[in-house]
């Protein structure tokens, strides 16, 4: 009797125990779901596709540079060290253009120095502007590089490419090289039409503002992105290899000459030199012009010394009565006539 009480006794316990363990283990089942980590799931592509997209250092460049404008355009000029060293570099009096000119100072809102080498890098940095530095692997651009040298034409191509990148990411611009002097804000000069392609300085004006026969000038130039301009500059750079010795300005102009412009359909306009001009033509109107360019001039140090006296120039014509500015004359570039003969 004994006996079948205890096996009696150790039944009901047993099954008490599973009848615990079954609660205590579904309970912790469904428990340990409030604990689970929920699977990934993917964004749908809608909203996927409006994630923000990381820029690279350029492209930050070009934004904080167009910040200030409606239609994205920007001003550029190119730079290396033997810019930005020297009792007087050619950046610094690039900038006192800016300075000086009449409707320019904020102008520097827009623009954007490109540094070849890390030292005009720096300098830019130093003077709080938008500041952009190229890379150009196994080259170095940080000397002068004297006019038509192997190591300019190759600065000059590099320029090219680049410019032909900003281009492809939707940016107008105008290009200038640093030895132009902005006297006035060239905007009003301009064609702002969206129609208008390209708008580029001449050494010498023919006096038609359409004609191909005027001869471009590279170192000021207002082109808008589109198909047609990036078109322009791949057809412009793939030409590098092909014409040894020739600076990327000459090929351009015979690709103009050999009737690219008119096969890519662009809308190129000559600008005349009474508004920008050069030392190859003067401007004839110092109450007009707007900016003047070091061209038809071999070094550096020849362009800061003639340069400098436009200035001089410059600030002496705003003195003169209105009516007396017709005797004005500009001082002879004798520093870069004579720079050829070295």
């Amino acid at each position: 009797m004994d006996m079948q009480k205890t096996h009696v006794d150790c039944a009901v316990y047993l099954l008490l125990i599973f009848g615990i363990s079954v609660v205590l283990l579904s309970d912790f089942s469904h428990n340990a779901s409030l604990f689970r980590l929920p699977k990934a799931h993917k964004l749908p592509p809608s909203r996927a596709s409006n994630m923000p997209v990381r820029r690279d250092e350029l492209e930050e460049a070009l934004a904080a540079a167009a910040a200030s404008t409606t239609d994205k355009t920007v001003i550029i000029a190119i730079i290396n060290k033997a810019y930005v060293e020297g009792d007087k570099p050619m950046l610094d009096l690039f900038l006192d253009g800016f300075w000086l000119g009449e409707g320019t100072r904020e102008l520097t809102n827009q623009l954007l120095i490109v540094a070849m080498d890390q030292t005009s890098y720096e300098r830019c940095r130093f003077l709080r502007l938008h500041c952009y530095k190229l890379e150009t692997e196994g080259v170095d651009f940080m000397g002068e590089k004297v006019y038509m040298s192997a190591d300019f034409i190759k600065m000059m191509w590099r320029r090219t490419l680049f410019l032909g990148d900003v281009l492809r990411r939707g940016y107008n611009f105008i290009f200038t090289d640093t030895d132009v002097l902005w006297l006035r804000n060239p905007f009003p000069y301009l064609n702002t039409n969206k129609t208008m392609d390209l708008q580029i300085s001449t050494d010498k004006f023919n006096g038609k503002e359409w004609s191909e026969s005027n001869h471009i000038n590279t170192g000021f130039y207002m082109i808008r992105s589109n198909n047609k301009t990036v078109a322009l500059f791949d057809k412009w750079y793939a030409l590098k290899d092909t014409t040894p010795g020739q600076k990327e300005q000459d090929v351009l102009f015979d690709l103009m000459r050999q009737g690219l412009f008119r096969q890519l359909g662009l809308t190129v306009r000559f600008l005349n030199t009474l508004y920008f001009s050069g030392f190859c033509q003067d401007s004839r109107n110092v109450m007009a012009v707007a900016t003047v360019h070091a061209n038809c001039c071999r070094s550096i140090s020849a362009k800061l010394g003639d340069l400098t006296r436009v200035i001089h120039d410059f600030r002496r014509a705003r003195r003169f009565p209105p009516n007396a500015t017709s005797t004005f004359r500009w001082t002879n570039h004798t520093a870069c006539r004579n720079s050829w003969r070295d």
